[in-house]
């Protein structure tokens, strides 16, 4: 099970901001799509990642005048990424030995999609709970 798996069925559209905006913009734009992370993307590469935890431990650090600071001045760079070949496993350890909720997928430089820590979970469980089917009807056919 790979990472391509989880984006045929969750789709691959992406919100990104750019460096440049303010965190200010990057925080409406969370709470607009109610998501948790956005890609930071210049020139069509991911060069950082502005989460939720982000902003509020920003926030939390040097108060509410972060908001007209830039989205670049703030965000985690480089980001970790993952391509579409990676397997689900492999992106849950990694995102759990790093801390991690998001990984933006990225081929040959550009963004394809993003993946939430949640995503991957409810694609394993899906994945466990279709094969519990089919064992329970292969059993009552014999």
């Amino acid at each position: 099970m790979t990472i391509a798996a989880v984006l045929q069925v969750k789709g691959s559209s992406v919100e990104t901001i750019a460096a440049d905006a303010l965190l200010f913009d990057a925080v409406r734009k969370l709470g607009e799509k109610r998501i948790g992370a956005l890609p930071v993307v210049e020139d069509g590469r991911t060069v950082g990642i502005v989460s939720e935890r982000d902003v509020i431990y920003c926030l939390r650090e040097h108060g509410r005048d972060v908001l007209d600071w830039t989205v670049g001045r703030i965000m985690s760079s480089p980001a970790i990424t993952v391509d579409s070949q990676t397997e689900v496993l492999a992106a849950l350890s990694l995102m759990t030995e790093r801390r991690i909720r998001h990984l933006p997928v990225v081929e040959r430089g550009e963004i394809r999609g993003i993946v939430s820590i949640g995503d991957l979970v409810k694609y394993r469980m899906d994945r466990m709970e279709a094969d519990t089917e089919a064992m329970r009807a292969y059993i009552q056919s014999a």
